[in-house]
């Protein structure tokens, strides 16, 4: 049975996934690396590939990879990743697998959001985006069926629109951003100092704390405008909201539905769809598996 592999690179783990062009999941794996050890994530690629190789057998069709960063436009390195996993800038996958065929890299956010879309909460929709809430706020888009990647692959970083010019910059220059508003790298300055993370206010929510509740509705209130403004400038069918923040449910998602009533614009009454990822933390590698499919002769 012919199969395609995935390969996800993350900050400290290469996870993996073995998948039928139909979509069926043959195997999966997570396998950790040291992230200050030069190359350490690529020799775990390599070791993960063989692995698979060696359970599945001759029949593999394409592989893929999803990283971090902006990914080349020839597709087979990703161009631009400061600060993390050192030596990944450039590097031909290609050529460092020894492949006999391409194998096609995207940044990790738009194979999230192409898993999902193949496999997942996004099926058979072809206007969607998603936003990955954790320590910083991630996201790509899909428009009339098609991902966006933009002139220089910048395309989906919509946790970098600004929804206050007086707040302060973040990662990419911007004030008062969507990724400050609700990401976990802020929030000891939004709760002035009382928590440590966003699942420490959550369950603070969740257990009647009233400063952690004022706290958290200001956040989410923000990430409405945010996804309000999104829509409105995506016009998508559904909107997916994963990341660890997400993972706390209807504290998150009912005050979220509440606040988006205020500010959605709704013609003729039709509301965007709000639903949170099915695939979890192989979303990624299920949509470089996808994305590899797609190029094979």
């Amino acid at each position: 049975m012919s199969y395609a592999v995935g390969i996800d690179v993350g900050g400290s783990s290469v996870k993996a996934v073995a998948v039928t062009p139909e979509g069926d999941v043959q195997s999966q794996s997570n396998r950790p690396f040291e992230p200050t050890e030069p190359l350490a994530f690529a020799r775990t690629v390599r070791d993960v590939l063989r692995e698979v190789f060696a359970l599945h057998g001759e029949a593999l069709e394409a592989v893929g990879v999803s990283a971090p960063g902006l990914a080349a436009k020839d597709e087979r390195s990703i161009a631009f990743m400061p600060g993390r996993l050192g030596g990944i800038e450039g590097l031909d996958w290609t050529d460092y697998l020894g492949a006999p065929f391409r194998v096609p890299v995207l940044n990790d956010a738009h194979a999230a959001l192409l898993g999902e879309v193949w496999q997942g909460a996004a099926q058979g929709v072809a206007n969607v985006f998603m936003l990955t809430l954790g320590t910083g706020v991630g996201g790509a888009a899909m428009v009339d069926g098609r991902l966006l990647k933009g002139a220089i692959g910048r395309a989906g970083h919509l946790g970098h629109i600004c929804l206050d010019p007086d707040g302060p910059k973040d990662i990419c220059n911007l004030p008062g951003s969507l990724e400050h508003a609700i990401g976990n790298y802020s929030l000891t300055e939004r709760a002035q100092g009382r928590f440590a993370t966003t699942h420490d206010l959550a369950r603070a929510v969740a257990g009647g704390d009233s400063f952690a509740g004022e706290v958290w509705d200001r956040s989410v209130r923000r990430l409405a405008l945010g996804v309000a403004s999104l829509i409105n400038v995506l016009d998508p069918e559904r909107v997916i909201i994963g990341g660890g923040i997400a993972e706390a449910g209807a504290t998150l998602l009912e005050p979220l539905r509440r606040h988006l009533a205020e500010y959605e614009w709704r013609p003729g009454g039709r509301s965007v769809v709000l639903v949170q990822p099915a695939l979890g933390e192989y979303a990624g590698a299920m949509g470089s598996a996808w994305n590899a499919l797609q190029h094979v002769p």
